[in-house]
């Protein structure tokens, strides 16, 4: 089981693990989505635009910040939703990097309702030489103990 809301601490600080992307993941997430932006498929368009090759979705890069956040376990069993995000793209993130996602919780706020309340959480999405490639803020609604 994972941490209820009372378990959740403002500033205690959690990393994932690190998953590398790859080109398959771009034409997969392209198929996916529907989104076949030349950015995303052709190296050449991309080079124009001002990157080494094509780059992945902004919103792969927070699919694979909540999957990487998601393997921590922190919410499994006492999750209830994902309520909001705000979210930036600071730097391209290209096939073969390889990522980790930190989390830092901000604030907790109990709910009208005594079995629930919302944890906010700063996240960012570092690349493998330490770049933050995106970042943003989630709010997430957790169970309470009973």
């Amino acid at each position: 089981m994972g941490l209820y809301f009372e378990d959740f601490v403002p500033g205690a600080r959690y990393e994932s693990a690190t998953r590398t992307l790859a080109a398959a993941d771009i034409e997969g997430f392209a198929a996916v989505s529907g989104d076949h932006h030349p950015m995303h498929s052709d190296p050449a368009t991309a080079r124009a635009a001002g990157f080494p090759g094509v780059v992945a979705h902004g919103v792969l890069g927070l699919a694979v910040a909540t999957g990487l956040a998601g393997r921590l376990g922190l919410t499994h069993g006492t999750l209830i939703a994902l309520v909001g995000v705000t979210w930036r793209f600071k730097a391209p993130l290209l096939p073969g990097d390889t990522v980790t996602t930190q989390l830092v919780v901000r604030e907790c706020r109990p709910t009208s309702r005594a079995d629930r309340g919302l944890v906010t959480l700063a996240v960012a999405l570092y690349n493998q030489r330490g770049e933050l490639v995106q970042d943003g803020e989630w709010v997430e609604l957790i169970r309470r103990r009973e």
